[in-house]
């Protein structure tokens, strides 16, 4: 290929603008180039918390986004993952103290599959009863909020800090707390996803009582 066709090549390509979803005010999350639309598709773009909201404080938060719609000039994303750095979660261990992980699986009210993992710190060391029951509350209070909320408004709960305090409000009378936090949210499963799943398993159900059938017979 000659060096004329490359340079061709190169400027056929076009810069699209990459936006966070709605629930994040559109905000600009850089740019992609791409030669044809669809190869933007599917792209993922990390930022952090602080370069959204223009507060460096907030920069021990990672998101992923994942683009989901190609305009003329611009992509559009989904969230897909919330994510503490390692520096701040380790800044957060003493020595002496517990620390208690928690990892949920829960449906979204607009049946969005996401994993929840809550992670809190006592300020001394708790016992194995006590490190269980807090682990069981910061479930219980996880699958109670997803129950209860949509996927963007389950999002907007771990994002903002909702979800973590009102797992120490009720955590802490267990046994004293310094802090918790939601240490990472992942999106697993759209709606259509889900439901192409349950539709599979019933199927395979379905099949299992066909056999069962035909050995009786």
């Amino acid at each position: 290929m000659s060096e004329r066709s490359v340079s061709r090549k190169k400027q056929e390509k076009r810069w699209y603008t990459v936006h966070a979803p709605e629930q994040f005010d559109r905000a600009e999350l850089g740019d992609t180039p791409a030669d044809e639309p669809e190869k933007v598709l599917d792209r993922t773009i990390e930022t952090t918390l602080g370069d959204l909201t223009d507060n460096a404080s907030e920069n021990n938060t990672k998101l992923k986004f994942k683009i989901t719609d190609v305009g003329s000039d611009a992509a559009y994303t989904e969230f897909v993952k919330h994510e503490l750095t390692r520096d701040y979660l380790r800044s957060l261990v003493r020595r002496g103290a517990s620390k208690i992980d928690a990892y949920v699986t829960v449906l979204t009210t607009d049946d969005y599959r996401v994993q929840i993992q809550p992670v809190a710190f006592t300020t001394k060391k708790a016992d194995h009863s006590q490190e269980r029951a807090i682990r069981e509350t910061m479930v219980d209070i996880v699958e109670e909020a997803a129950a209860e909320r949509t996927f963007e408004e389950l999002i907007d709960s771990v994002v903002e800090g909702r979800l973590s305090s009102a797992i120490y409000g009720e955590a802490k009378t267990i046994y004293p707390l310094r802090r918790v936090e939601i240490k990472k949210a992942t999106l697993e499963a759209r709606p259509e996803e889900v439901a192409a799943e349950e539709e599979a398993a019933v199927d395979v159900d379905d099949e299992d009582v066909d056999v069962e059938a035909d050995d009786e017979a």
